[in-house]
């Protein structure tokens, strides 16, 4: 088992070399209000438990010559993301560098049981290929409600099977690391927060758009899960009375007029009705149409392709620019799987936000995609098991 931190300066230290990289001891007592003697004390024992180790001298600073700081170069994060119809497994050294990654496609549908299968055999390939040895945390990301302190779903609309399955003991054993259990957009928000777009933004909205849709609540640089786990559950705000039929049981959920599946029976039946001679020609190869064929009939400039986006855009942007006239973030980060679709979803959601939503809250508020694409969730997942990991026990 790893050492854990014993106090909260221990912990600070640790998660400011994880999030910047080795520093000198002159350089650590610059960003904590420590003493130079308690500073000292406290790097001492964190040296003794093979958290951090030394790392050659510092730059001189003008007089004696400090020690470089670094995290245990052999720690190892696993992170799973697992979505509606693939997993991504990664392994991440103490900074989050993702050392290695492995998808494969699944149905969470098929029930825990045999995703957590998969997941284990796909991390056993990264420990054999020799990126670890063993794992010191692990951070699992599923596509629905968490309760987070129990790393428990509940009533996943998309997950039957999944409900109350007890994701963090059960995997904990089979690991036998520590393991935090969340929403995966909340992962993808942390994984943009740690290393992609969203860097230096303290309060952001990240919308993830796949098979459904959810918000990753950012403020004051931590994610926001409400009372009970279910914050940012846009994809069930409605948008439009009496609409289409939801996985949740409602009507006319966003979730159900625009999203990654809802997006590929509006194209397939564009392409049956004859709208699209493009998208008919690829249901035709394929047997079946998905975001991805969307995305790319625009690009071809496919008429009914580029409608189907206007207006998913434009329901996603009346959704959003509701939050951004609420939440006033700083912010707004758009990734998933359906962000194939590009600037041509962006330009249809930044038109409703800047037309709705007032001036104040809109005339500094970047709308962009996310950088990191499918390592989002896993970096956003290894940030989770660390921050549990670097702190007091």
């Amino acid at each position: 088992m790893t050492a854990r931190p014993a106090n909260a300066h221990q912990a600070r230290l640790l998660r400011l070399l994880r999030d910047r990289g080795p520093n000198s001891r002159a350089q650590l007592g610059d960003q904590v209000e420590l003493s130079r003697s308690k500073l000292a004390v406290e790097v001492d024992r964190l040296l003794e438990t093979g958290l951090v180790v030394a790392d050659g001298l510092a730059a001189s600073r003008g007089g004696r010559r400090s020690h470089n700081i670094r995290l245990a170069p052999e720690l190892r994060f696993l992170g799973v993301d697992i979505g509606a119809t693939s997993i991504d497994v990664a392994v991440t050294n103490a900074e989050l560098e993702v050392l290695g990654h492995l998808n494969h496609p699944m149905d969470v549908r098929e029930g825990p049981v045999a995703v957590f299968e998969q997941v284990l055999s796909m991390a056993a390939k990264l420990r054999t290929s020799g990126l670890a040895e063993g794992f010191d945390g692990a951070g699992i990301g599923v596509p629905g409600p968490v309760r987070f302190p129990e790393g428990v779903p509940v009533a996943p609309p998309i997950m039957p099977g999944w409900d109350g399955f007890p994701v963090r003991e059960a995997l904990s054993q089979e690991l036998g690391c520590p393991v935090m259990v969340d929403n995966d957009v909340n992962l993808m928000a942390m994984g943009e927060q740690h290393a992609g777009v969203a860097r230096s933004v303290a309060d952001f909205l990240c919308v993830k758009i796949g098979t459904g849709i959810g918000c990753g609540i950012v403020v004051g640089g931590e994610v926001y899960r409400g009372t009970t786990g279910s914050a940012g559950d846009i994809g069930h705000i409605q948008v439009e009375p009496d609409g289409r039929a939801c996985a949740c049981g409602n009507r006319g959920c966003l979730e159900a007029h625009f999203s990654g599946a809802a997006l590929a029976r509006d194209a397939e039946g564009a392409a049956r009705d004859g709208r699209s001679p493009e998208l008919a020609a690829r249901l035709e190869a394929a047997g079946r149409l998905t975001a991805a064929d969307v995305a790319a009939a625009a690009a071809a400039g496919d008429t009914a392709a580029l409608d189907l986006v206007r207006e998913g855009g434009n329901r996603l942007g009346q959704v959003i620019a509701s939050l951004v006239s609420f939440f006033n973030p700083g912010l707004v980060v758009i990734g998933g799987g359906v962000t194939g679709l590009g600037h041509h979803l962006l330009a249809s959601v930044r038109t409703q936000v800047y037309k709705q939503s007032l001036p104040l809250a809109t005339g500094n508020l970047p709308i962009v995609l996310g950088e990191l694409g499918p390592t989002a969730g896993v970096t956003g997942a290894a940030r989770l098991i660390s921050d549990h990991v670097f702190s007091p026990a």
